[in-house]
């Protein structure tokens, strides 16, 4: 008996079935676009749909108070913190300059009020006393962030500062401000609500949030904006539809109304050329695959997660789903083995491989069993 590799084409782009699998892709369509890193990702399925230097050292600017406000978050949710506890002013807080909260030097201010100066008005201020408050001085503070951000995998970023005030050493990437977009997004959805918020007002002045595509009815909930002259402006922003989530960050931009306006493009052409397929449920059966030897003809052939991929639309239509293994296979084979695996393919898209394994235990013929097997196979040529 000799085993060879077989390639057995399941279905070709109509057929479909319920599932959902999270996997990164690298198969990014062309677009053009002004600002110089982008990146967008859905966050169902973690693919990554287009990509301009994502991964090239940047400013984060104001997009840095994504984390400031992370580890206000984590502490809130671990009761380290309350919505209702408070952090005094001190004088540094009180003098930062660039945008501001108009906390003031020597008051107590609730940390539901710095959340709130932090992601709707960019306060440099409130910023500030949230890092001494949470550390003792922002320097320390500073250092929580760059572990935090390493714990996340943000593993190209260090934070000098809580604010994102200018430090040629304090950089990030595109793609790190993603993680940590899709991580608080993730982690925090009771306080993620914050960055949705379109104004706010502290002593007794009204601020709208920044980022201009919470105004236009696209679904943008957040997150942050930010503008620095090294930097440029950025955007880290996401938008539901259907239920679809897409995660943005553009940076680089040279003005404002070119991120409005370019960054709301960006969104229209990820939900328009790219879209989410589901395929198979978790411990759905593949096929059933042959099996020489054993006490069954054939096993079981399961996806242990369920699997849904982002893909391009165009894409879609020749795609082609395939099962890769060695048939008949040989027993004895455990539960749960892997001895298959699943190929998902179309033009120019990254292929996906998925492991497949045995959905039950096969044991070996006895000697008797196992010699009946050779006779039949060598008299009529069948496997069994």
């Amino acid at each position: 008996m000799v085993l060879g590799i077989f390639r057995r084409v399941i279905f070709a782009a109509s057929i479909f079935t319920v599932g959902l699998f999270s996997y990164m892709s690298n198969s990014v369509q062309a677009f053009e676009t002004s600002a110089r890193q982008t990146v967008v990702i859905d966050l169902q399925t973690g693919a990554t749909l287009f990509d301009k230097d994502a991964n090239a050292a940047m400013y984060p600017a104001s997009m840095t108070k994504m984390m400031t406000a992370y580890l206000l978050f984590e502490r809130l949710k671990n009761g380290g913190l309350t919505l209702e506890d408070t952090f005094p002013v001190s004088e540094k807080a009180w003098r930062k300059g660039g945008s501001k909260m108009f906390v003031k030097v020597g008051d107590r201010v609730q940390i539901e009020d710095l959340i709130r100066g932090i992601v709707v008005q960019s306060g440099n201020d409130a910023t500030i006393v949230v890092a001494e408050g949470v550390a003792g001085s922002e320097s320390a503070f500073a250092e929580l962030m760059t572990r935090k951000a390493s714990e996340l995998g943000m593993t190209d970023t260090t934070f000098r500062n809580a604010s994102g005030w200018p430090d040629p050493n304090h950089v990030t990437t595109a793609r790190d401000l993603a993680i940590l977009a899709i991580s608080t997004i993730r982690n925090f959805p009771v306080f993620y609500k914050y960055y949705g918020e379109k104004s706010f007002s502290y002593a007794e002045i009204k601020q709208g949030n920044r980022n201009s595509l919470l105004y236009k009815g696209v679904g943008a909930d957040g997150l942050k904006t930010g503008y620095t002259e090294a930097s440029g402006y950025g955007l880290a922003g996401s938008v539901v539809r259907n239920g679809r989530r897409l995660v943005l960050v553009a940076n680089g931009f040279t003005s404002v109304k070119a991120r409005s306006s370019e960054s709301e493009r960006i969104f229209e052409w990820a939900y328009r050329a790219w879209g989410n397929y589901k395929l198979f449920s978790k411990d759905e059966k593949i096929i059933d695959a042959e099996v020489w030897l054993g006490t069954a003809e054939t096993v079981p052939v399961l996806i242990q997660n369920d699997l849904l991929i982002s893909m391009p639309r165009k894409a879609r239509k020749k795609m082609k789903v395939t099962v890769k293994l060695e048939e008949p296979l040989k027993a004895p084979i455990e539960a749960g083995a892997k001895i298959a695996t699943l190929v998902v393919a179309a033009p120019n898209f990254d292929t996906i491989e998925v492991p497949l394994v045995a959905g039950t235990a096969m044991k070996r013929l006895g000697p008797v069993g196992r010699l009946n097997e050779v006779v039949q196979f060598l008299v009529w040529g069948n496997k069994n």
